[in-house]
């Protein structure tokens, strides 16, 4: 019967059919357990997205971009992502060449509000100070062997910035984005798990009752000149982080210039919703698991823990060294340095959850959202910095 079958037309049909599944696939390649690992890495993702409402803008769009590109499938018939003219690389070409996160830095700066790091210029200092996890998870990466061009993106995750990790790898380490990409925004959505031990640890109760002034009233001209003059400023130090900083300042002069509110509202919203559907699906299915399952990508999410453990630290550290040198009266909560990374406006919240927990009357928020908007430059500025170094 089995022979009559192989011999005739619909006998070859139906083999051909069974042999192409994905059940049969998943035992006919090697390996082919860490499919299974990785649909249950991207169900995780979607129950933390669904149920806990860790990021679910960004972790909905991944966890089922991770469930779509472990499939297992033939190649050949150009469905996966890394067959060249699949549907599916086409929309990676945006992340393989870095197109997608400048688009959602226009987005990101028509969104933003630099309000509290104009009244108080010295919050910038935290965002620059949070840094420290980027140079040093670079400093770590080389120790263990890792090429210089590898570290410099695995050092990227400590900025937690999503968008600046995939602009830079898709230059340095092109190669290891899926698993790059995969860490810096799994930090980013467990900003409100893993920064509070940390501030808690590195604070005293007296510090986490500290009550900082109201910022002061910024005028329309000032907002508007902020754009400008932190363009310049950032990009003839750094020129590789034009294609960042450009767009973030672009989208925020759009917002305070207030003669182009359609352009800022399509670049807060549709745009910058497109891009994270995009962005957050591709970045999901590159992680199939024949080559995202490696030692190298364990390392790199260690790695990649241990920048964001250091740049959380290295923000809140920061604070507790200014206030020495500050009078009472003008001292800074330290409870504000974690919002230096770039996880916009995620770490931002842990200030403001974790200081009205100790004082229901400590609104520590619009404080909070000084380093953290200093954050998203010095991650672009560090990610130029790195490029001009690596690239």
């Amino acid at each position: 019967m089995l022979d009559f079958l192989s011999s005739s037309f619909l006998g070859e049909s139906v083999s051909k059919f069974v042999h192409e599944t994905g059940f049969a696939q998943l035992f006919l390649q090697e390996g082919g357990y860490k499919y299974l690992i990785m649909i249950a890495v991207g169900c995780f993702f979607l129950y933390l997205a669904i149920k806990h409402k860790f990021e679910p803008m960004l972790l909905v769009p991944i966890g089922f971009g991770i469930i779509i590109g472990n499939i297992p499938m033939v190649t050949g018939h150009g469905i996966g992502i890394y067959e060249e003219g699949s549907v599916l690389n086409y929309l990676y070409f945006g992340v393989r060449y870095g197109v997608y996160p400048p688009l959602i830095f226009l987005g990101v700066g028509a969104m933003t509000d630099f309000s509290s790091l104009i009244s108080n210029p010295k919050l910038m200092l935290i965002g620059a100070a949070a840094q420290i996890g980027i140079f040093a998870a670079y400093m770590g990466a080389l120790a263990l062997g890792f090429p210089a061009n590898e570290a410099g993106s695995i050092a990227i995750i400590g900025g937690a910035d999503g968008p600046t990790a995939i602009f830079l790898t898709s230059r340095l380490a092109p190669e290891y984005m899926g698993a790059i990409a995969i860490c810096a925004y799994s930090y980013m959505a467990l900003v409100p798990v893993i920064q509070p031990p940390v501030m808690r640890l590195l604070t005293s109760s007296r510090e986490r009752l500290i009550k900082m002034r109201p910022p002061r009233a910024v005028s329309s001209t000032e907002k508007i000149l902020f754009p400008i003059i932190g363009f310049l400023l950032t990009t003839f130090v750094v020129p590789d982080a034009i294609p960042l900083l450009g767009m973030l300042f672009l989208g925020n002069l759009l917002k305070e210039s207030g003669v182009v509110k359609r352009l800022a509202t399509t670049a807060s919203n549709q745009l910058i919703d497109i891009m994270t559907i995009l962005i957050g699906i591709t970045v999901g299915a590159s992680t199939q698991a024949s080559v995202f399952l490696t030692p190298k990508t364990l390392g790199i999410f260690v790695l990649g823990a241990c920048s964001f453990f250091i740049a959380t630290m290295g923000g809140v550290l920061f604070v507790k060294l200014m206030n020495l040198f500050l009078k009472e009266g003008n001292k800074i909560n330290p409870l504000i340095g974690n919002a230096g990374v770039s996880a916009v406006p995620a770490a931002a919240r842990v200030s403001q959850d974790m200081g009205i927990r100790y004082d229901r009357s400590n609104y520590l928020l619009m404080h909070a959202m000084g380093p953290n908007v200093a954050g998203v430059v010095g991650s672009a500025v560090a990610a130029g910095i790195l490029l001009s170094f690596l690239g």
